[in-house]
């Protein structure tokens, strides 16, 4: 699992690359803040080697937390930046800060 960070000189954004490797999985699909934890909103591709990716443009100078959906199971990610605790879910989100 690997999260990558490419800040854009032009614009306050960064483009935030998400990864997991799941070569037995179906579906797999990165949940968070940025998108209300909307499973449909920001599917991830699987790659020949098995590792799902995708990435997600978010605000430079934010914080959002998230998990990866992997074939109906929430995984974190052990490279986020911190971690932080959900009441609702009583588990560990992952963070990511840009």
């Amino acid at each position: 699992m690997a999260i990558t960070k490419q800040y854009l000189k032009s614009k306050p954004i960064c483009k935030v690359t998400f990864s997991i490797l799941a070569k037995e999985a179906e579906e797999v699909s990165v949940v968070g803040s940025f998108n209300e934890w909307n499973a449909q909103a920001t599917p991830l591709k699987k790659l020949k080697n098995g590792t799902f990716k995708g990435i997600v443009n978010l605000d430079k100078d934010s914080s959002h937390e998230f998990k990866y959906l992997v074939d109906g199971t929430y995984v974190n990610d052990p490279a986020a930046d911190a971690y932080a605790w959900n009441d609702f879910a009583s588990a560990d989100n992952g963070v990511v800060n840009v």
